[in-house]
């Protein structure tokens, strides 16, 4: 299986999907730490394709309220990154 970086991923995207398809497996890593596996979608049909309830038209002006949590998201996302 071969091992390539986020950066070098997104710079040929295309390629790398091209080479999945033909059957290629790769795994996609963030500082030698792996991030997602990619494999092909065997023709017997593992994938299921479930179509939308709702076209996209209806929901793209979707607001919805405020979770009002007891914490800022802001001091969730810091404290996650705090961890890097």
């Amino acid at each position: 299986m071969k091992r390539i970086k986020i950066a070098e991923f997104k710079n040929h995207l295309s390629e790398h999907l091209r080479a999945v398809e033909r059957g290629a497996e790769m795994e996609v890593t963030d500082r030698q730490r792996p991030i997602v596996r990619l494999a092909p979608v065997s023709a017997s049909g593992d994938a299921v394709i479930v179509p939308a309830r709702r076209p996209f038209t209806q929901v793209r002006g979707k607001r919805y309220r405020p979770a009002r949590w007891a914490v800022r998201s802001l001091d969730l996302l810091l404290e996650e990154r705090g961890r890097r």
